[in-house]
């Protein structure tokens, strides 16, 4: 792991990302996809759930969702998001803000088919979000969406698909003794990235 400050000063962001998300894989106890997500529902209020990043690149930084969740909702209502990787086991953190797009129907349908058709099938019984009666209610509807979709083809449903968060400012955060963090900001110029250290 890199200790000088300096490192962190890069002209590309995505991959001094790309670097720390490796570094994490290696000693994360979970999983270092693990990321917070905030949106913001009706009357400005606040929501925060963790979802698992499933890709990364230029464009932006991508999950998958029931569109008709909770978070679908507020991000098809207000498309604008906030991300957060906390990594203990290497004391660093990168917050990501910026505004939100719908994936392609391509990159949803080739992520959906790499899922275990468990998954698949519990995407089609799940009406996210929404009250459910009972866990026996979740049980039916999954045997029953099983029993709908012999076999390994099940399609991916209407309203299932991925978000892509395309950053206008990524933070990069590390722990200092005496709580003299290091802390790098980037924000969107143009095409590129500027950069500059914010106060701990």
């Amino acid at each position: 792991m890199a200790d000088s400050a300096a490192d962190m000063i890069v002209t590309d962001p995505f991959q001094l990302f790309a670097e720390w998300m490796s570094e994490a894989a290696r000693s994360e106890i979970d999983d270092a996809s693990a990321m917070s997500l905030a949106t913001v529902g009706e009357g400005g209020m606040p929501s925060v759930r963790i979802v698992l990043l499933k890709g990364v690149d230029r464009r932006g930084f991508v999950f998958y969702t029931n569109l008709n969740s909770r978070k679908g909702r507020q991000l098809r209502a207000n498309p604008k998001a906030a991300l957060c990787f906390h990594w203990k086991s290497v004391a660093r953190q990168v917050r990501i803000e910026g505004s939100v797009e719908l994936i392609s129907d391509a990159e949803a349908d080739t992520y959906y088919a790499s899922r275990p058709r468990g998954s698949r099938i519990g995407a089609w019984a799940s009406m996210q979000s929404e009250p459910l009666e009972s866990r026996e209610v979740l049980e039916r509807q999954v045997a029953e969406t099983d029993a709908r979709f012999p076999g390994e083809t099940v399609p991916r449903p209407p309203f299932w698909s991925g978000f892509r968060v395309v950053p206008e400012r990524i933070e990069f955060w590390r722990d200092g003794a005496y709580r003299l963090h290091d802390r790098i900001e980037y924000l969107r110029d143009g095409d590129g990235w500027s950069h500059r250290r914010l106060y701990p």
